[in-house]
């Protein structure tokens, strides 16, 4: 049998976490061979060299693709992006797959899909159509829209907002959120694993914090994630704090973090808690603090509300367990105040419908990814699919 190669490209342990589950289908199925690129965070010694998760699963990886310098400015994002693009170029000269898989809105996804798209490969993309005014990630998404073939958007607003940009409805298909599969399908530790995994007490209230550079706003990464910090002061909780991405001022925010947790018994700093131990944390914790998806895509379907700060997310289809405020300390505080009101009226769990819970979102799109490689139906000429015009 002639099998279709599909690959499968990972930058961070988020991305990872999401794609997870469609991998093992992919790696399952008879008539497909899973290929897995490995570029990015997961391959840096600073953010906790993740690929090595990828490992712990049972994964073969594919190909480690090495990008990152030990800057961590604007200009080290486009030196990135031109070593993707030439090192992923040269990859795909050699390894033509019959489909690349991309998830979401980062930098690193843009260079390597234009490289895909010289060497004429189609790309699948998940996550497309949202909307994030706060980070540049914003047009890095629409941009991936615009190289890919085949889109799994995870709402219908979503799915419209594609169409709107020219792509034929016939090649997009809502499908739900990846992570809210995993939140079904995952066998999570109980608390008491979970404590004894971190190595912290988490009985009574805790929160998980994670706080992102907002890359559109200059000069004001660490004044923001300040404010922040004083308000986590006000409370008497505990706090998990994973470290930001490697974005512009990524580096700022995790060296403030290191030094808060240095100074604070009441919070664990972590680089990354990895898929399991990350959801087992959300399940059993107070409140999700920052500016991260994972507050708005996964933490409604634990009953878990979100203190959404600053504008990172905003335009994001958000369950009415999300709230948002400013980055500044006062708002912060009150947002915070207004999630223990929620969970002390509910008795301990916030009920509200997550946007993004969908059944069967990996089996969705694998079998829509097979129907268009095994019936040939891919043609890359894609034509601009225009709106009716009023007259």
């Amino acid at each position: 049998m002639n099998k279709k190669n599909i690959a499968v490209l990972t930058a961070t342990r988020a991305e990872y976490g999401l794609l997870k589950p469609l991998m093992e289908r992919i790696e399952q199925d008879q008539e497909l061979e899973l290929a897995i690129l490995v570029t990015g965070m997961h391959l840096s010694e600073e953010f906790g060299y993740t690929y090595e998760e990828i490992i712990e699963d049972g994964f073969s990886i594919t190909a480690k693709i090495p990008i990152l310098d030990q800057k961590h400015d604007a200009a080290a994002t486009s030196r990135a992006m031109a070593v993707a693009l030439l090192e992923f170029g040269k990859y795909f000269q050699i390894n033509k797959p019959d489909l690349l898989v991309v998830l979401g809105d980062r930098y690193e996804t843009v260079a390597v899909c234009l490289a895909a798209v010289n060497m004429r490969i189609p790309i699948a993309h998940i996550h497309g159509g949202e909307i994030t005014e706060g980070a540049v990630d914003d047009v890095f998404r629409h941009a991936i829209t615009k190289f890919s073939y085949l889109h799994f958007p995870s709402t219908e607003r979503y799915a419209k907002r594609i169409v709107q940009l020219g792509e034929s409805p016939d090649r997009v298909f809502t499908v739900g959120s990846l992570g809210v599969e995993n939140i079904k399908n995952v066998r999570l530790l109980t608390q008491e694993e979970l404590e004894a995994s971190v190595g912290m007490d988490l009985k009574g209230q805790y929160a998980v914090v994670t706080f992102h550079p907002v890359t559109l706003e200059e000069g004001s990464v660490e004044d923001q994630f300040r404010e922040v910090l004083y308000a986590l002061d006000a409370f008497q909780m505990k706090y998990i704090i994973t470290k930001a991405n490697a974005d512009t001022g990524g580096y700022i925010i995790n060296q403030l973090i290191d030094e808060y947790a240095a100074e604070h018994d009441n919070v664990l700093a972590v680089t990354s808690l990895g898929m399991k131990r990350y959801l087992s944390a959300l399940k059993y914790c107070t409140m999700v603090i920052g500016n991260s998806s994972s507050g708005i895509l996964e933490a409604p379907s634990f009953g878990v509300p979100t203190v959404d700060i600053g504008d990172r997310q905003r335009g994001r289809v958000a369950a009415e367990t999300v709230i948002h405020c400013k980055t500044k300390k006062e708002e912060i505080k009150e947002a915070i105040y207004k999630a223990l009101e929620m969970t002390i009226y509910s008795g301990g769990g916030v009920s509200a419908r997550n946007p993004y819970d969908m059944d069967g979102t990996s089996m969705k799109i694998l079998s829509v990814c097979k129907k268009f490689l095994l019936e040939d139906q891919i043609d890359l000429k894609k034509k601009f699919y225009d709106f009716p015009l009023r007259e």
